[in-house]
């Protein structure tokens, strides 16, 4: 499986191939935070970009 990510002046360009493209809010849980996600997910490796 090849991966290309390519960044240039704040664009980024990145492929892969992927299964579900999930976009969420990152909340507050105790001294950090978190991002949710579905259960059928647990033990997947995955991508978090912050935009």
């Amino acid at each position: 499986m090849a991966r290309k990510l390519k960044i240039n002046k704040g664009t980024i360009e990145f492929k892969d191939t992927y299964e579900i493209l999930i976009e969420k809010k990152v909340t507050k849980f105790g001294t950090g935070a978190k991002v949710d996600c579905p259960k059928e997910y647990l033990g997947r490796k995955v991508y978090l970009l912050i935009r």
